[in-house]
């Protein structure tokens, strides 16, 4: 494949496949043949041609195959000191929207002074109007020029040049993150949940695998919201990488922050696995989405046989919402998800997540009023506006067993919910240029979307809120969503306050996950087999208050397989508490020794666990004590985590609900079949999970004290302040 390039009166022709680049004058003839410089360099080998202009007439972005050295040869690279060829802007790809442009012109001057702080000073009159370009254009510099050549993948462990394996594996797992089957937006480095980033720029990605590549396990790589600061003495049993992202002083946490200082280049919004380098594609929600859809139909229709042919209606085919039809039909639910993004909706479609796609809703309702004659469990897709559909179904009078929602509310105003009425490029458009009429046009759905709910759940609908934000920013639109007129309690629990927080987190279970890093299926068996013989031993002697966990997980694991769970990385993900988790991970660690596993196996957990998150609309959402507004507990369990032996940790604000409403953390533990990791796994997942038991336990939630009391009783180092209980009539006769 052939680049033609004008230079003044010449044409430069490189073609990527032999690595050579011929200047060409206009009669044809061959001038120079400068053999051996690749691609990357072609720019490079231009600037120095007296020329008046130079531009890129067609080119092949389209990621190279390099072997296994030249991969390893550009990581060791960093940035490299010549200026790679610009790129073109990917029309195919699922782009970021562009962003609120929110800078003065100072602010402008500053945002490119901070990025081309990553350059030699001899680029920066080339890449200075460059990054003005894509601050105007995009409301951000992502640096398209300095993507890589090669595919991001999670590659075999040994691939990536290392002199730590746990280095090698963190390159693995933030790899996967940007994966193009995985990632969101990957060329704007955004992993899910529309600003969900791995990095700001591809400088601080470029720097970041250099730094991971050379370090040795006496240092330690420190990462400010992608910024890579250095490498730092430390040792073996300190984290190899501490990550923080979106620390901000509290009174600058406001959305308008983000969108400021993300402008910037002085922090990022990690979500939650995002910038943490933990994502394991859908299959690291479906199984939480699998537990919170099935344990809401059981509210509702308790046996297996009430539950055929159930309507469960939701939004969002994204990088977390998109397990919804999936994890409704392992539950035996026919589903629609409503999806505004065609590339969104074909993702999902292709990977065989959904089942049927629809954008004529007569047509739709037809085909699910058909699947729940016959009873079956089927996944539709309507490639529309939510509200449109909700609408529809109550004119229609579709009865809606289950309703919820899992839009990016947490981002409502860049991307994250789009209003009715316009299109996707409609939308996009005015939220770049005139944001306030977008807000405008969003609050207006948003109240709308709210008295179609209402109307449905006056049939008989069960509603839950996902934790998306989505009772939240309709409070602010106005809309109906108070139990007693404008203010207090919603009218609608979170998912966590009727199903998660109860039933799973108060017992400590919660997204457990590990990840084979030899990138090979059969590895992966090995795990499933060991953590089912793990649980079932388990199960035998559980007290009933937990053996519907454990059996649920049980049949999760038996039908992973079957399920075709694996996007990217060969992951694996279920709900555990602490024993699971130690003795699963204990039972991996030996078969690592024993040679039965063939690499290292990474452990990690959604931040969405029992102790990872304080966060009041979801994850603490059923603490009654007044502490839910606190983050003590999910710093506490960062902090406790670095030094119990995780491999890296990290802490973020923002996630799920959004910027300033939500602090949460995580963390990356790798098992080599060490006596050292076993050490480490022992010490490290107890405190994880029971830090929050405890701190559940202490706001008075009685499956919490059960589960402490249990753990205090079988580890005699383990004490736990205990919360008496106060009688009622003693306070109602205070005369207050």
């Amino acid at each position: 494949m052939a680049i033609a390039v004008k230079v003044g009166a010449s044409t430069a022709l490189t073609d990527i496949t032999k690595r050579q680049a011929i200047l060409i004058s206009p009669k044809k003839t061959t001038i120079k043949c400068l053999q051996g410089h690749n691609f990357r360099c072609l720019n490079a080998i231009l600037l120095n041609i007296s020329c008046k202009f130079a531009f890129i007439i067609s080119s092949m972005s389209t990621p190279q195959n390099f072997t296994k050295e030249q991969f390893q040869k550009r990581i060791l690279e960093g940035i490299s000191d010549t200026l790679p060829v610009s790129k073109p802007y990917e029309t195919n790809i699922n782009h970021a929207p562009k962003r609120k442009a929110i800078l003065n012109a100072e602010e402008k001057k500053l945002a490119i002074k901070n990025a081309l702080r990553y350059f030699d000073p001899k680029h920066h009159p080339v890449l200075a109007k460059e990054f003005l370009e894509e601050l105007n254009t995009y409301g951000r510099i992502y640096m398209y020029r300095f993507r890589p050549d090669y595919k991001i993948y999670a590659r075999p462990i040994n691939d990536y040049p290392h002199q730590s394996t746990q280095a090698a594996a963190i390159m693995h797992m933030l790899s996967n993150n940007l994966d193009h089957a995985v990632a969101q937006h990957p060329h704007e480095l955004i992993t899910y949940g529309g600003n969900g980033a791995v990095f700001q720029n591809w400088a601080q990605y470029l720097l970041t695998m250099q730094y991971l590549a050379i370090m040795t396990n006496e240092q330690t790589l420190v990462l400010y919201s992608g910024h890579p600061m250095g490498l730092f003495p430390s040792h073996k049993d300190a984290p190899r990488v501490v990550v923080t992202n979106g620390m901000m002083i509290p009174n600058y946490s406001k959305p308008d922050d983000w969108e400021k200082f993300n402008a910037l280049g002085v922090t990022q919004y990690g979500q939650m696995t995002a910038g943490s380098f933990m994502y394991i594609g859908p299959q690291g929600i479906v199984h939480g989405t699998t537990i919170t859809v099935m344990n809401a139909a059981r509210k509702k229709f308790p046996t297996e046989q009430e539950r055929k042919g159930k309507l469960f209606v939701t939004c969002g085919l994204g990088g977390m919402s998109g397990a919804q039809p999936k994890a409704a039909k392992i539950a035996g639910l026919v589903s629609i998800t409503a999806e505004i993004n065609a590339k969104a909706v074909k993702t999902r479609h292709t990977q065989g997540w959904v089942d049927e796609v629809h954008n004529d809703l007569d047509k739709l309702i037809v085909a699910v009023k058909n699947s729940q004659d016959k009873k079956e469990a089927r996944s539709f897709a309507y490639e529309g506006n939510v509200v449109d559909l909700w609408e529809k179904l109550q004119k229609e009078n579709v009865k809606v067993d289950i309703g919820s929602d899992q839009t990016s509310l947490h981002n409502p105003w860049a991307g994250g919910y789009y209003p009715a009425g316009l299109t996707l490029e409609q939308s996009n458009k005015m939220m770049a240029d005139d944001p306030k009429k977008f807000k405008e046009e969003v609050q207006k759905t948003l109240v709308r979307h709210i008295n179609a709910v209402n109307a449905h759940h006056k049939n008989g609908m069960y509603f839950f809120d996902y934790g998306n934000a989505f009772l939240l920013e309709v409070s602010r639109a106005g809309g109906d969503v108070f139990k007693n007129g404008k203010e207090g309690d919603f009218k609608y629990n979170s998912y966590v306050q009727d199903i998660l927080g109860p039933m799973c987190f108060d017992y400590g279970f919660g997204p457990f996950r590990w990840v084979c890093t030899s990138a090979k299926p059969e590895d992966l068996d090995v795990t499933d087999r060991l953590a089912e013989q793990v649980l079932t031993e388990m199960h035998k002697a559980a007290p009933e208050e937990i053996k519907q966990q454990l059996q649920d997980n049980i049949l999760w694991i038996k039908d992973a397989q079957q399920n075709n769970l694996v996007v990217g990385s060969q992951a694996r993900i279920l709900y555990a508490d602490s024993e699971a988790r130690i003795k699963i991970a204990s039972a991996i660690n030996k078969a690592i020794a024993d040679g039965e596993i063939s690499a290292p196996v990474v452990l990690g957990r959604d931040h969405h666990d029992v102790s990872g998150t304080d966060s009041p609309y979801r994850e603490t959402s059923n603490i009654y004590d007044g502490s839910k507004f606190t983050a003590d507990m999910a710093v506490q369990n960062f902090v406790g985590d670095a030094f119990r032996g995780a491999t890296w940790v990290s802490l973020h604000n923002g996630g799920g609900v959004g910027w300033g409403e939500v602090i949460n953390g995580g963390f990356g533990l790798v098992l080599d079949g060490s006596d050292d990791a076993e050490r480490k796994l022992k010490q490290m997942l107890f405190w994880d999970v029971n830090n929050g038991i405890a701190r559940r336990s202490w706001a008075r939630n009685k499956e919490a004290q059960f589960a402490i009391k249990r753990e205090m009783e079988r580890t005699p180092n383990l004490k736990i302040t205990w919360a008496n209980e106060v009688d009622e009539n003693l306070l109602n006769a205070i005369a207050l």
